[in-house]
Order: C-alpha cells, then structure tokens, then sequence
C-alpha cells in the first residue's frame, strides 16, 4: 500500500482541487440556450458566476494585497445588479488558498480598492475612467462585458460567440493588478491580448 507523506497528500489535495476548478471553468464554456428574454438573461448572468467563482483558482495575488492571512478574497459587482443570487450561492463556502471567498456589491468608486476581482457592469461603461483611476496601483483584477473594455484597461473581458459564453484576457492589465494568471485558464481564453498588442491599440 502507498502511503503518502504529509507533504505529497498536500501536492494531491492542490491538485485535485485546481483540476476540478478547471472542468467548472471549462463547463462554463458549454453551449448555452439563446440568450433572448427574461430566461436567457438569468442563464447569463448564471454563467458569468461560474466564471467568477472558478476564476480566484488560476490566479495570484501578493501578499500585500490583503489586510491579512486571514482576510477573504472579495469579489465586487459594481454597476447594475443583474447576477441575482446567483454569485453568492456558487461562491457559498469557497475557499481559495484557505482564504473564504467573500461577494460584495460595490456602491461607491472608494470603495474599490479592497477589491481583488471587480465586476464591471456595462451600465457603468461611461465610467470606465474613473473606476481605472479609482484602483490605479492596487491589486484589483478588472472583469467587464463590453466589447471595448479591454481597450479601456480591463484585464477580463466576457463575449458571447454564437450562443456561447467567453472571455478574453488583457496581459498589460493584469500586470498592472499585480495579478498572475495561470497558463491553464489562458488556454481557455477566447483570445489574450499581449502587452505589446495593448501598446498598438
């Protein structure tokens, strides 16, 4: 019988844990319904929390960028309110790294910065100037849903793609967040942005 040391049941604890982030992931690419009316609203906003809760597991942030070793991981809506429950109930009980993953709902531009993922809505796509200059230098990895908010300095962006649900990945920007992001979740972007093609647009 193969006993483990405590060091490699850790390794296989961490391993199964991102794979199994990486099958919800990729789920989330599934075909969905047509997205028309009241129903395909709610199968939208439903997918882009799946998304939302499986990304906190292919990324990194420093140490600095919480208040301390115990302190949640804080994913923010700001905008509209169009995820229901629906965030909160994927993200109930979850824990990335021993931190729990905590959902608020943003009101004010200042309170951003406690933020490690920041859900843009498109109601705020006027503001995207502000909202960037409000997290300038933290460790706040942007997440939006328009076509042109990558080219506004988001790092993530959700499309959809003949009924489908994707996203692409803006590189500077996430640089900028201080926010690394594991090649496993950039395999599955639809397109990823370099900071050179960043520099062209």
């Amino acid at each position: 019988m193969l006993v483990l040391g405590r060091g490699n049941a850790f390794s296989q604890v961490r391993l199964i844990r991102g794979a199994s982030a990486l099958v919800l992931l990729a789920f989330a690419l599934l075909l969905l319904p047509s997205i028309s009316g009241q129903e395909g609203k709610t199968d939208e906003y439903r997918a882009k929390a799946n998304f939302l809760a499986a990304f906190p597991n292919f990324m990194e942030w420093p140490a600095d960028a919480f208040p301390s070793a115990q302190a949640p991981l804080l994913i923010c809506v700001f905008g509209d309110f169009s995820f229901g429950t629906s965030l909160a109930e994927t993200t109930r009980g979850a824990s990335i790294r021993g931190r729990r993953i905590e959902i608020r709902w943003a009101r004010k531009e200042r309170d951003l910065r406690a933020c490690h993922i920041l859900f843009v809505s498109r109601s705020e796509g006027k503001r995207y100037a502000r909202i960037f200059k409000a997290i300038q230098g933290a460790s706040v990895l942007t997440v939006g849903e328009t076509p042109d908010f990558l080219a506004s300095g988001g790092a993530i962006n959700f499309l959809f793609d003949a009924d489908k649900l994707q996203f692409e990945v803006n590189m500077a920007a996430a640089k900028d967040a201080h926010v690394r992001i594991s090649s496993n979740m950039l395999a599955l972007a639809r397109h990823v942005v370099s900071r050179a093609e960043a520099a062209k647009s």
